[in-house]
């Protein structure tokens, strides 16, 4: 007994150091946030000596940030939704049929997830640039190609847990497959739908490179292209910087902790059925 407590004993010591090595980034990020460039440079690990808004102020201004705020939301939200909406059908017609060709188009998607998309970037985007689909549309489209495969893949695996019997037994009702789908099989991939959710907001929010090759009119950028600005030839604003930073990451924290119990149960589902 004594040395089971002392194994959990053991795993809560691990389990906090490890928490305080996670968490040390974001401390860092939001105290210098309150401190002047002097101050971050002086001690960027002590408490400022005064905490400041100056900053939040001045970067809300230099961003543009309703209107930056604005893009990064529309471009994050329609990228989403067409991820959800084309994965899950894609993941469905792929467990329901299963043979060869289907088996060979899921064993394509999940290969996918290995392709790294600077190997890829430079011939995506002149053929993009060719067609004229440099805008909004395009990087949505973008992102579908490389959001899909890991969704797909969440949601094969989730679908592997609901009977084939509902399917049919909707036919014999007689529901045609469109209806089976986003009648009866869809509403019960509701938690696996939420972390695919959270997972392409968080990737898509955060997003950099892609949009630094796509977006390049004045006014459509997005957050993380904004904050760039912050960083000069000569010279770093970091006072700034970390500011727009802890504004960029509000949003994403609070959608995280609305739904981090169905984000922590779709993963269980996708991975183990």
């Amino acid at each position: 007994m004594k040395s089971k407590k002392r194994k959990l004993y053991l795993l809560e010591l691990l389990g906090v150091v490890l928490a305080l090595v996670w968490l040390s980034p974001f401390y860092l990020m939001v105290v210098n946030s309150f401190k002047t460039k002097r101050e971050i440079f002086t001690d960027t690990v002590a408490l400022p000596d005064e905490f400041t808004w100056a900053n939040y102020v001045q970067a809300f201004q230099e961003l543009d940030f309703i209107r930056t705020f604005f893009n990064s939301v529309l471009i994050t939200t329609l990228g989403v939704v067409v991820i959800i909406i084309f994965s899950s059908m894609a993941a469905y017609a792929l467990n329901r049929r299963k043979g060869k060709i289907s088996g060979m188009v899921f064993f394509l998607f999940v290969a996918a997830m290995l392709i790294p998309f600077q190997s890829v970037m430079i011939p995506l985007v002149s053929l993009f640039g060719k067609f004229e689909m440099l805008n909004r549309f395009g990087i949505i489209f973008m992102y579908l190609g490389f959001g899909s495969s890991l969704s797909i893949f969440l949601y094969h695996g989730s679908l592997n847990g609901i009977s084939r019997s509902l399917d049919e037994a909707a036919t014999i009702d007689g529901a045609n497959r469109w209806q089976i789908f986003w009648h009866i099989i869809f509403p019960m991939l509701k938690p696996i739908t939420v972390t695919v959710g959270i997972l392409n907001i968080i990737w898509i929010w955060n997003d950099y490179l892609l949009p630094s090759l796509v977006i390049n009119k004045e006014g459509l950028h997005t957050i993380p292209l904004k904050m760039f600005f912050f960083f000069g030839q000569y010279t770093k604003q970091w006072h700034l910087a970390l500011a727009g930073l802890t504004l960029a990451i509000i949003p994403v924290i609070i959608a995280y902790f609305f739904a981090q119990k169905q984000i922590i149960k779709g993963i269980a589902e996708g991975s183990v059925k």
